[in-house]
């Protein structure tokens, strides 16, 4: 029977079971993401990992809304120290100004192949461990 959790500031019942544990926390839309991530840190991963996992395993779990073939921007606190990362898609190796002329467009398109870049999130995943 699936138990519905009452918010004070939201009048609606919750249909998602909160997952709880002691020393850590993983928070996403959904309960597999958050185990993934939860088993993560109780092996004796860090934040990063953890969220590396939760990200992957919403690939599966809820493709709709995260994706390998996106991209990733991360602010971490580690070691004393604030980090950003800037994991968008690179433009591809082929594309040039020039190219993008020769097409026909006097400016970047909005639609189509040629503004595609190359998915960026799993070299943030890389760069983050």
């Amino acid at each position: 029977m699936m138990q519905f959790v009452k918010n004070p500031s939201n009048p609606y019942a919750l249909s998602r079971k909160p997952i709880y544990a002691k020393n850590g926390m993983v928070g996403t839309s959904q309960p597999l993401a958050a185990q993934a991530g939860l088993s993560v840190l109780q092996k004796g991963g860090n934040a990063i990992d953890a969220a590396i996992a939760t990200a992957a395993c919403l690939t599966v779990v809820e493709p709709t809304t995260n994706g390998i073939g996106g991209d990733l921007f991360a602010l971490v606190w580690t070691k004393g120290k604030l980090h950003g990362l800037n994991g968008s898609g690179k433009s591809p190796q082929s594309i040039s100004i020039e190219a993008v002329k020769a097409r026909g467009h006097e400016k970047m398109p909005t639609y189509g192949w040629v503004p595609v870049t190359v998915p960026g999130a799993p070299g943030a995943w890389a760069e983050l461990l």
